[in-house]
């Protein structure tokens, strides 16, 4: 369905097709009307701002719940280095967090409560350091002070640089990690099989199977296995490290974590055991997404599968304290990647796996028992928000269900935090949970909340719902020192009816300066986020920052069309075999809205950008000017420009033949058959005749700024490139910038900058002030 308007002097695009004929060779610089600078100054959050503020990480408490450990790192364009540190901060007392440099970089981790282990790149190996924190006392037991009383120890060293990912059970005494490793499954002998490798005469890659490549990489031999070591101390508090390496994994087939994004949040330790998912061994990886639940013993041997055989994707296996249970995040469906994710819950003791979410129309991503086990607390996207969900775990069932027949008080989440972009949560004992979260005003801090066990007691005795009162208490403050002044824009949010008469959610940000009724008109952007299963949140992107176009001087509009996550499963599965059509009906939508409730909006300066799927929304747009956008200038960043190429191009396969007319799962004995449209079959070719923006080039016109990694091997990088000598061909203004060493996203600082300093130039050309 198309939805074409004109309002408030809205037109199709302008075309451009006497300027800037095609060459032979194209030029490497543009002549603007001025030469571009960054509206800068300490009032202003520039682009250079962001590259160089502080990025941390997620925080970690110790066992004992009063100290917690965040990684950070800053960029410096001055030095032209990456510094990284690790933040150590009282939970319970007012004393000053301390700052710990990591020169050289590397992992860190708490093996016991005063004692963080750091893992840092020495000559062909990787070497385990034992550093103590001090927290001295004053009377009455308030500490009052945090030092390093001592110099980083030795503890030993990992044969293989590659070991990453550490989980250390202090119940067991055993370190559990995961590192690269040949089919022989041998840690020790890593080295010597890389040596035969670089020296075997010839560059050639040989494949039988996918993957060929996966998300930057090509494929090797080396798969990603899980270890475990001893880690104990003496008597005299010495560390005993090794000399053992078992590999948890060996002689099954099983690759863990899941690639290419899988870490920690792919396995978890209890005391005697270790709980991880895997791709199903018996699929081709690229066109299946199954995932299975094993168990372990820590020390290696027997593994069982705890999953039913029936499932998509698996995330966040975690075991309840005591190691009686485990939960995990389980999909239905095999080839959907987005499909909706439901808690299940396996009961070790009774050998019952039951489903508890299996009506809750949302998808947690991540998950913690409560210490006590009886609670799990949760995080997942409700309407543009990462919100802190919890449940009280019933009795276990009778017999293993994925629709057990339980109270609403089992089925109903009840949120204890409801704005912003939670993540990390984690139980600590007294009733506590510790969370890091953002914001689009700022990047993570850690927060906690105190005093649940009442709460949690209501929710056991209540069958009504029930609403928490309590707050979050924000600990640590990273940035706030270096955004102050800068006037954010925290984000408006505003809904309108799209497609089918569908509530549609957006955002604005207003530029800096901004006041309402102010005669000034501002020039505008549309931000089209990627997935296209994504939403843009009210959390804090390094990346694609809307608070940089705002300070910038635009009015930024995004807005969360049909297919984006956290409205409900419904709403994100529309998408499928419809990518030209109700996003596109929503956006106009949503367009109009926001041109008729900000008259300080000039739509006569109009540009917008995406990437991925945002990437293929510009591509889209420019074959279809009677949408009436008006748009002077477009960036498209790794988008698709022929979606039937790309089913073949691309790395996870399992993608294009769901979204291009696969949907279908049967189910026979002891075997899966996925019902897909690949590329070459009618259906799907059918629709990329319908949706495919190559297919429209004829009308393709706006001046238009083309990005890509070469290391995307989830949209080569000639999809980009096609569409660049589409444009040159056409005579259409276009430019192209290709980052060779990228690959779906831009994460070197200067590639950053360089981004920036291109997206809004060539915005600044069309739509900015004149001199």
């Amino acid at each position: 369905m198309r939805f074409p308007f004109t309002f408030l002097g809205l037109t199709a695009q302008v075309p451009f097709l006497t300027v800037n004929p095609p060459h032979h060779s194209a030029p490497l610089s543009m002549t603007t009307k001025s030469a571009f600078k960054f509206k800068e100054g300490p009032d202003v959050f520039s682009p250079k701002n962001l590259v160089e503020l502080k990025r941390p990480g997620t925080g970690v408490a110790n066992d004992a719940g009063d100290l917690v450990l965040v990684p950070v790192s800053k960029f410096s364009f001055e030095d032209k280095k990456n510094k990284k540190f690790i933040y150590v901060a009282p939970l319970e007392s007012t004393v000053q967090p301390l700052e710990i440099p990591l020169d050289k970089g590397g992992e860190t981790f708490w093996i016991n409560s005063r004692t963080v282990a750091h893992v840092v790149e020495g000559d062909d190996v990787l070497e385990l350091y034992a550093l103590d924190i001090k927290f001295e006392a004053q009377a009455g037991g308030q500490a009052s002070s945090l030092t390093i009383p001592a110099p980083p120890t030795l503890i030993g060293k990992f044969p293989s640089k590659s070991a990453t990912n550490f989980r250390f059970s202090p119940a067991s005494g055993q370190l559990v990690f995961s590192a690269y490793v040949y089919p022989d499954g041998n840690l020790t002998a890593v080295k010597k099989h890389d040596d035969e490798w670089e020296s075997r005469g010839n560059s050639a890659f040989v494949y039988d199977t996918t993957y060929v490549r996966h998300w930057d990489t090509w494929q090797g031999a080396k798969r990603p296995a899980l270890f475990s070591v001893r880690l104990t101390q003496d008597p005299g508090r010495e560390w005993m490290f090794g000399p053992h390496f078992i590999n948890l994994l060996e002689g099954t087939g099983h690759s863990s974590p899941v690639e290419p994004f899988g870490g920690t949040d792919d396995f978890d330790v209890s005391k005697t055991h270790v709980v991880y998912t895997t791709k199903d061994p018996k699929l081709p990886e690229a066109w299946h997404t199954k995932q299975n639940v094993y168990m372990v013993d820590i020390h290696g041997g027997f593994h069982k599968e705890l999953t039913s055989g029936k499932q998509g994707a698996i995330h966040s296996p975690v075991f309840s304290a005591d190691g009686g249970k485990v939960a995990w995040l389980e999909l239905d469906e095999d080839g959907y990647e987005s499909d909706r994710a439901k808690i299940v819950i396996y009961d070790l003791h009774k050998d019952i796996r039951f489903t508890l979410t299996q009506d809750w129309d949302r998808s947690p991503d991540a998950l913690t028992f409560s210490k006590e086990g009886n609670f799990i607390y949760f995080t997942a996207g409700d309407e543009a928000k990462v919100k802190i969900f919890v449940l009280p775990i019933p009795p276990t069932p009778s017999e293993s269900s994925t629709n057990p027949k339980l109270s609403s008080k089992y089925r109903t989440p009840v949120v204890l935090v409801g704005n912003k972009a939670a993540s990390g949560i984690q139980a600590l004992f007294t009733g506590r949970l510790l969370f890091t979260q953002s914001s689009l005003t700022s990047p993570n801090d850690v927060f906690i909340i105190r005093n649940l066990q009442r709460f949690e007691e209501e929710l056991s005795n209540s069958d009504v719902p029930l609403t928490f009162e309590g707050k979050a208490e924000q600990i640590t403050h990273f940035t706030e020192a270096e955004l102050k002044g800068k006037a954010l824009s925290e984000g408006e949010e505003f809904w309108f009816k799209g497609a089918n008469d569908r509530d549609v959610q957006g955002w604005v940000l207003k530029p800096r300066g901004w006041k309402h009724n102010q005669q000034r008109k501002y020039p505008v952007l549309l931000l089209i986020h990627g997935g296209p299963q994504g939403a843009w949140e009210d959390q804090w992107s390094n990346r694609w920052n809307p608070n940089v176009f705002a300070q910038q001087g635009y009015f930024v509009i995004m807005i969360n069309p049909t297919g984006s996550t956290t409205f409900g499963q419904e709403f994100t599965d529309a998408i499928a075999e419809d990518w030209g059509g109700k996003p596109f009906v929503d956006m106009q939508a949503g367009w109009k809205f926001a041109l008729h409730a900000y008259p300080e909006i000039n739509p006569e300066r109009a540009v917008a950008a995406g990437a991925s799927w945002g990437g293929y929304a510009i591509n889209w747009i420019q074959g279809h000017p009677e949408y009436g956008f008006n748009f002077k200038a477009l960036v498209g960043h790794d988008g698709v420009f022929d979606s039937n190429y790309n089913g073949y191009s691309t790395d996870e396969l399992f993608f294009f033949n769901h979204e291009w007319g696969g949907r279908l799962v049967i189910m026979f004995v002891l075997l899966l058959v996925l019902i897909m449209a690949r590329p070459w079959e009618e259906k799907s070719k059918a629709l990329s005749r319908k949706f495919s923006p190559s297919n429209f080039v004829n009308k393709w016109s706006t001046p238009q700024l083309l990005i890509h990694g070469s290391k995307d091997y989830r949209l080569p990088e000639t999809e980009s490139i096609a569409a660049f000598h589409a444009l040159q061909q056409r005579g259409v203004r276009s430019r192209l910038v290709i980052f060779p060493d990228e690959n779906h996203w831009v994460l070197n600082h200067g590639n950053s900058l360089k981004w920036h300093i291109e997206v809004l130039r060539w915005f600044d050309e069309f739509v900015g002030e004149e001199p």
